[in-house]
């Protein structure tokens, strides 16, 4: 076989280095287009919510303010906290309003690149996740907040005026949301170590004792230093886990049924020496040439 010139394979070498250099150039081009849509649709989100700044805080801190005593109130410390708070909280709820369309950027980025079956999968799980985050806020919002905020409140002592800081309030909130907004994505985690192949069914299901205690150490670490957050926390996480649980099952089990297959084991040692014993016995019957 005649080998091709050095000259030639130089030239070939060369031309695939530059075809990589501006495909990777290209590629980033389109992802710096891309995070600058994301961010003028946040932009421009936010300068339409402007105007009712106030009443979104006013909105954020309801829950707080209806737990206060009578002719109780929120306070600032700082000089510019009345105006940036409020500001802050615009921002992500224009963020929040805004993240269908930054997710749509994202995906059109990433979907390229991604085989078929891939997209069927992760497309669906995007969706779910958003959800799932979306109803964590609304779950600490309408059902955590006027409680722990209720029972807080009821434990001053007698003649304690509570009156909070704003920053420090957006502060506790931003917490509270992250962490149940986190903690309702387990099923989408848990769903994903499953058909990604790092972790089967059945051993989730023979670690809850240790997710269970688990749940109740997020709980503590993520919540006020009172017992009730932090079982409002640890039993969701922990429901949610066995729903992730349960769910995967009924993902991989039709996929099973369907093909007819029993669930892959080893071969015992005298299955092997018998697949062995057969494979000889086949290469001596092969007539030699």
């Amino acid at each position: 076989m005649r080998r091709q010139p050095a000259s030639l394979r130089n030239r070939s070498m060369s031309d695939a280095e530059d075809s990589l250099q501006d495909s990777f150039i290209s590629h980033l081009i389109e992802l710096r287009d891309r995070l600058l849509r994301s961010l003028i649709a946040v932009v421009v989100v936010f300068l339409a919510l402007f105007h009712w700044a106030r009443q979104i805080y006013e909105l954020l801190a309801k829950p707080l303010l209806a737990a206060l005593p009578k002719g109780g109130q929120m306070i600032a410390t700082e000089v510019t906290t009345p105006f940036l708070v409020p500001v802050k909280v615009t921002l992500m709820v224009a963020f929040l309003i805004s993240l269908p369309y930054v997710l749509y950027q994202i995906w059109a980025f990433v979907a390229p690149g991604l085989y078929k079956h891939e997209k069927r999968l992760a497309l669906p799980l995007v969706v779910a996740s958003v959800v799932l985050f979306f109803l964590g806020m609304s779950f600490a919002y309408f059902l955590v907040m006027p409680i722990v905020f209720h029972f807080i409140v009821s434990f001053a002592p007698e003649g304690v005026a509570v009156m909070t800081d704003i920053g420090k309030y957006l502060n506790f909130v931003m917490t509270l949301f992250l962490a149940f907004g986190t903690t309702f994505e387990v099923p989408i985690i848990v769903i994903v170590l499953v058909k990604m192949g790092f972790v089967s069914v059945q051993k989730l299901r023979e670690v809850r004792p240790y997710v269970i205690v688990g749940c109740f150490v997020v709980g503590a670490i993520f919540t006020p230093p009172d017992m009730l957050s932090q079982t409002m926390l640890a039993v969701p996480l922990w429901l949610l886990y066995e729903l992730g649980v349960l769910v995967a099952s009924l993902m991989t089990r039709p996929r099973a049924e369907a093909a007819g297959e029993e669930e892959y084991r080893p071969m015992t040692a005298e299955e092997m020496d018998r697949e062995f014993d057969s494979l000889e016995k086949e290469n001596q019957d092969i007539p030699k040439p």
